[in-house]
């Protein structure tokens, strides 16, 4: 975007979910960077991400995870945490970026940094799709081990997210400790049907 500037792509993975932590994910890229199959991670597979994963890692010149859990999303909204999860993503890259490349429409400014929202960027810049995958790889496999130890709410399949399974399950066993309780976590269609 800016030949000459050192850029780091955002984006965060786990804003819609009922349960668990809120994931951002900031990527520097070498400026020459190329990949045939990285793209927007939610159009991958599994196994894709996986692969994406390790490539990125060792591609890129900086990466960072941080996550914003449940507790904290209920207290600042989930807008709010997903942009203090991405202020912290970049805040631990080892490079210090000079312009930043956010996947959505809303930001707030990190310090100094110019940066640029853009709807789909992860579809349109590898450095938000690299964190789009990071992103999401991280926060699933978070997800996989809160499963062992609530396995009810089948979060190694739903990760989370509001499925019909997981929303019956909150019904049946209520809430844990890792869902977001200011989301609603039961479909009222669905209490009238039990």
């Amino acid at each position: 975007m800016f030949h000459n500037l050192i850029e780091a792509g955002c984006d965060e993975a786990g804003r819609g979910c009922l349960a668990g932590p809120v994931t951002a994910a900031a990527v520097i890229l070498p400026k020459r960077f190329r990949h045939d199959v990285l793209n927007d991670s939610k159009k991958l597979t599994p196994k894709q991400r996986d692969i994406l994963k390790d490539e990125i890692i060792e591609s890129a010149i900086a990466w960072n995870v941080a996550f914003v859990g449940n507790i904290e999303i209920d207290e600042l909204n989930i807008l709010r945490a997903s942009i203090k999860a991405m202020h912290m993503a970049i805040e631990g890259l080892k490079k210090k970026p000079q312009f930043l490349l956010i996947d959505g429409n809303t930001f707030f400014p990190y310090k100094d940094l110019k940066h640029k929202t853009i709807v789909k960027g992860d579809s349109l810049f590898f450095s938000i799709a690299a964190a789009s995958v990071l992103a999401k790889v991280f926060r699933d496999e978070f997800m996989i081990n809160l499963h062992n130890e609530y396995p009810q709410y089948g979060w190694n399949e739903n990760k989370g997210y509001a499925t019909l399974y997981h929303r019956q399950a909150i019904l049946k066993y209520g809430i844990s400790p890792y869902h977001r309780r200011s989301f609603t976590l039961t479909d009222t269609q669905l209490t009238l049907q039990l």
